[in-house]
């Protein structure tokens, strides 16, 4: 990625004809925040001067410590290509700083990076991650409101005319492609008004701000085509959900750690070591890779979604796949996370408990190569497998209890967490749904 100066900023924005600049970052719950300024206050945001009120976004600060700094990722300067009519909108992505420019602990990218010095510090350089992305595709309304309407009956791999949603995807594609993105494919996903865009992996906060813009992206042009898009885990019953896969890989310099050609599977030892830490903590990070009640209606057998604690070189069914690219794509395929993961979180826990896996030398349990969807319960058990929390209840207990996940959230980020999804929890138990009216209102 190209490292800009003070200098280079400046000369983009009057050479691109920029208005305004978005100042961009991300809440613990992963929604994308932004402070707007008019691009004759691009200089003080480009010294760190920019403040904003931390107190009114999710997981940050009381009332009383609200004064909180937005410090750009220079690098991370890239052009709105929908915004030219008068005069451009670009965006940098941000650290968030406590008045005394200390690092907020509260901040999921800086989180993440405080992570990643760990890895740096047992001889590691690099953590990439190459993202799978899925999403639906509705139907807006006459009031521009998403419907459950459809907008295609396609399925996996499907053309048009059955895939109505390809021309929305193509241009999806072109304007990822002018902010810099090299995508790698774009194609229908299996249930009807499913798509999905992959883009080559990146250094972790690289694919992390990467993902957070690629769902700014995907929502704004799917408005144009009169769409709504959505990265709910599970919006229809019956019906696959979206996952956004995540595949792994650890570099020292130039070559790939998990690589050894002369190991079983050609995987080096450190690769087992961080399968094994990925499989003993994946009951404490689910709450992170999968953040919402409706995650869990995705994570259930019959519909692709892992829902059972294995690993595998050769079939799609465990948590854990290691795809057959070898070489500098040796990489480890985690299936459980889905797109309203807050990447930055995700990444951050998924790397310490790797870690955590290779700095206690843990050992992996056998690969299971069978459907695990096809072996009833008892099999399961005999075989070591295990299921992920069912539910985000669950989910929450398993990760109060694991250290080494919850020291890779830090505990601003883990107490604030906690206490968001311990409200979402309570909504949804106390509501009344519409299953519920269906089945009760008539015969009680």
């Amino acid at each position: 990625m190209a490292k800009y100066t003070k200098e280079d900023i400046f000369h983009f924005a009057d050479e691109q004809n920029v208005k305004f600049i978005r100042l961009q970052f991300t809440d613990i719950l992963g929604i994308i925040k932004n402070v707007e300024i008019p691009v004759s206050q691009l200089e003080k945001a480009l010294d760190n001067k920019m403040m904003f009120d931390g107190s009114s976004i999710e997981g940050f600060v009381r009332i009383e410590e609200s004064d909180m700094y937005l410090c750009p990722d220079l690098d991370t300067w890239v052009v709105f290509p929908w915004t030219a009519e008068k005069g451009k909108v670009a965006r940098m992505i941000c650290d968030i700083y406590n008045p005394d420019m200390t690092p907020f602990a509260g901040d999921p990218r800086a989180n993440l990076k405080r992570v990643l010095e760990e890895m740096h510090e047992l001889g590691f350089t690099d953590f990439n991650l190459g993202p799978e992305p899925e999403f639906f595709l509705f139907k807006l309304d006459e009031n521009r409101k998403p419907t459950l309407e459809l907008n295609d009956s396609g399925g996996y791999f499907d053309l048009a005319p059955t895939d109505l949603g390809e021309n929305c995807r193509r241009d999806i594609v072109l304007e990822l492609e002018e902010m810099g993105f090299e995508i790698e494919a774009s194609h229908h996903e299996v249930a009807p008004g499913q798509h999905e865009i992959d883009f080559k992996y990146e250094d972790a906060i690289t694919a992390c701000d990467n993902i957070q813009t690629f769902k700014l992206v995907v929502k704004t042009i799917a408005r144009k085509h009169g769409l709504h898009a959505t990265f709910m885990p599970k919006p229809l019953f019956g019906v696959s959900g979206s996952g956004m896969h995540f595949n792994m890989s650890l570099f020292k310099g130039k070559e790939n750690a998990f690589y050894d050609k002369d190991g079983e599977l050609q995987l080096s030892e450190t690769a087992y070591q961080f399968l094994a830490g990925m499989m003993k903590h994946a009951k404490g990070y689910t709450a992170i890779t999968n953040p919402t009640i409706n995650s869990y209606k995705r994570l259930v057998p019959g519909y692709e979604a892992p829902c059972y604690i294995a690993w595998s070189g050769k079939n799609r069914s465990p948590l854990i796949r290691v795809p057959s690219s070898r070489g500098l794509s040796t990489r480890l395929e985690l299936r459980s996370v889905d797109p309203s993961a807050n990447p930055y979180l995700a990444m951050a826990v998924l790397l310490k408990a790797g870690l955590e896996g290779i700095k206690n030398n843990l050992t992996p349990p056998t690969p299971v190569d069978r459907n695990i969807y096809g072996m009833d319960e008892e099999e399961r058990h005999e075989a070591g497998i295990y299921d992920l929390p069912e539910s985000l209840s669950l989910a929450m207990k398993e990760l109060s209890k694991d250290d080494a996940v919850r020291d890779g959230l830090g505990e601003h980020i883990f107490e604030h967490f906690i206490e968001a999804k311990e409200i979402e929890c309570e909504m949804f138990r106390t509501a009344v749904h519409p299953w519920e009216r269906e089945q009760y209102l008539e015969i009680y």
